[in-house]
């Protein structure tokens, strides 16, 4: 498959749509193409037409959130449309998002009792909201006792019991903060998200750190080790899944390494 330019892609994906709105009432004529002309769309997101027609055309012209968010809006996009306008264009949409939707599903909560090895479920504020019997046995201070704070975070950075758990605390205590940092990256006015930031970093001088660090990291699988008591240090696979109608969600499952004498 050839190399895509995005700024060729963001120029077909402009011209599609505007290619499908319908046409205006005060429009008249025969027309040899589909939908609004370039003209119609610069004036209803108040740029100049030039600018519309370097942009479908995959030039390399600065296009600022604003003028997108206008863009997007005159072009109807819907959600989906809107962020992969902003995707393709590198910019970050400057209209803040709606508060993430908390309810979840019967099936979505259902999700970790489907595996055997350990799997939990997460939420937008890394709080952990299902999980089955084998998460329950292996995290211990944090999933076996239902009167216990169900934040990851929480456990992480103030439980003594995750620093004896964890065999590698150190690192992943760090890369957890840069991949937490990602997720609130998304959502920097998230009312929660702030109070829980202000939390650890008043009260876990480790977090503080890391926090201040602004290193980002993408929420990856890879090998996690913890220290089970009567067990010895036990390796898993970790893999994190998003459940497509709930990406602020999060299902970890944890499949067990075969131990080598």
């Amino acid at each position: 498959m050839k190399t895509v330019n995005p700024r060729r892609m963001l120029g077909i994906f402009i011209r599609a749509h505007r290619e499908r709105l319908p046409l205006p009432p005060q429009s008249s004529g025969r027309r040899r193409t589909p939908g609004w002309r370039r003209e119609e769309l610069a004036a209803a997101a108040g740029v100049g037409v030039t600018w519309i027609t370097w942009l479908e055309q995959g030039r390399d012209v600065s296009a600022s959130p604003q003028a997108l968010a206008r863009l997007a809006q005159a072009l109807r996009l819907n959600e989906a449309e809107r962020a992969s306008l902003f995707d393709l264009a590198g910019r970050r949409d400057p209209v803040e998002l709606e508060p993430p939707d908390t309810s979840v599903a019967p099936q979505v909560l259902a999700l970790p009792e489907l595996f055997q090895v350990p799997a939990y479920l997460l939420d937008h504020q890394w709080s952990a909201c299902a999980w089955n019997a084998a998460a329950q046995a292996l995290f211990v201070g944090w999933l076996d006792h239902p009167h216990t704070d169900k934040n990851l975070l929480r456990y992480v950075f103030f439980s003594p019991m995750a620093r004896t758990l964890i065999g590698d605390w150190s690192e992943r205590a760090q890369r957890l903060v840069a991949e937490f940092r990602a997720d609130f990256s998304r959502r920097p006015r998230d009312a929660a998200l702030l109070r829980l930031i202000d939390e650890l970093t008043q009260h876990s001088p480790v977090f503080a750190q890391h926090w201040e660090a602004q290193s980002v990291l993408g929420r990856e699988g890879g090998r996690r080790s913890f220290q089970v008591q009567g067990k010895g240090l036990l390796h898993y696979e970790q893999s994190t899944l998003l459940p497509a109608s709930l990406q602020v969600f999060k299902l970890v499952c944890l499949v067990p390494v075969a131990q080598t004498v």
